[in-house]
């Protein structure tokens, strides 16, 4: 099933490509896209489209920062409904438990976490749209979106410690330190925005709150729980226990303290097994690992679970229709990463 997504995530795409000599429509086209996906406010359009687009026009176009520029023109209003909801919590804690609670509303296809550490406060984001990669212009455009949602609810003074990029640098990267601010990374194992955890207990700045019982209200009313939020939990489990080459249905059922049966009714009812959780999983640490030019064939298998290199060869052939290393060599200097400058 495809996943979808909010045709604001293409706010400024028209006006974007035009300036920089493109042809929107066209190109909208060649992704299966036309104008009408654009002009009903607030509709849903497929992820995979919306990101192939973006790669395409920064082809196109022949800027590498296509992508970050997409992003500048983000406000917390862009996540329209749940924005309401996060500008009136009281801190900037819970304004993004309330963004990342409700990502589906605007997102299927966004995987998010935060995670707190030695003062330290990491938010990792990541695509997932099944065996397609996500590619580095959607990725900058994801990132850069949570920095502009960071900078609205903090104050224009804030400045991350780091972000973190999966990908090479480009040849240029005024635009992205202009944007993103001067503490870049790229090559890194993850995709996200490193800060200090102070932060999170910042006052949100748009608060107020006479408003915000009414904001939470009118959330309510129209949110509906999340299907995946257990399935997302066996997901990070999966991740966690991969490695070890432990991960198995009862090792992540006693994980949760439950038995096997209940996890197989949680992931029932998303429509979901444990082998295509464990599946898409893989498929989608595997484009990760595959990515970073560092990484060899051998130390990628160990980190899927898998106990030979020939397993996990074979699994990548039935899964992606190619090679692990054909794969590599195909999508180097597009999304996947390779040695370039880190920094």
């Amino acid at each position: 099933m495809k996943r979808l997504i909010r045709n604001v995530v293409l706010n400024g795409y028209v006006e974007l490509a035009r300036s920089l000599g493109a042809d929107p429509l066209r190109l909208m086209a060649s992704v299966g896209l036309d104008a009408s996906d654009l002009a009903m406010h607030n509709s849903w359009i497929p992820a995979d489209a919306a990101v192939d687009l973006i790669e395409r026009s920064a082809v196109t176009t022949g800027r590498e920062d296509f992508g970050v520029r997409l992003a500048e023109s983000r406000r917390l209003s862009t996540l329209g409904p749940i924005s309401l909801a996060a500008r009136e919590e009281p801190d900037v804690r819970s304004a993004l438990e309330v963004i990342m609670r409700h990502q589906h509303l605007h997102n299927e296809a966004l995987r998010s976490r935060l995670t707190e550490t030695n003062g330290l406060a990491t938010i990792q984001l990541a695509l997932d749209l099944g065996t397609v990669p996500a590619g580095r212009q959607a990725t900058e455009l994801l990132v850069g979106a949570i920095h502009r949602y960071l900078h609205s609810l903090i104050g224009s003074d804030w400045k991350p410690v780091t972000v973190l990029f999966t990908h090479d640098a480009p040849a240029d990267t005024a635009t992205h330190r202009r944007v993103l601010g001067p503490a870049l990374r790229f090559g890194q194992e993850v995709n996200g925005i490193v800060f200090y955890a102070a932060d999170l207990n910042a006052p949100n700045k748009l608060s107020d709150p006479l408003l915000r019982p009414y904001a939470r209200q009118y959330l309510e009313a129209f949110a509906v729980p999340r299907p995946e939020a257990e399935v997302d939990r066996i997901r990070d489990l999966i991740e966690a226990l991969l490695p070890t080459g432990r991960c198995s249905l009862q090792q992540v059922a006693h994980s949760l303290g439950v038995d096997r049966k209940t996890v197989h009714r949680h992931l029932a009812q998303s429509g979901e097994t444990f082998s295509s959780v464990l599946s898409s999983t893989r498929a989608q640490l595997a484009q990760q690992y595959l990515g970073n030019q560092d990484r060899t064939l051998t130390q990628i298998a160990e980190l899927l679970g898998f106990s030979a290199l020939s397993t996990f060869s074979r699994w990548f052939r039935d899964e992606f229709g190619s090679s692990p290393k054909a794969w590599r060599a195909a999508h180097r200097g597009t999304d996947p990463v390779g040695r370039g400058q880190r920094g």
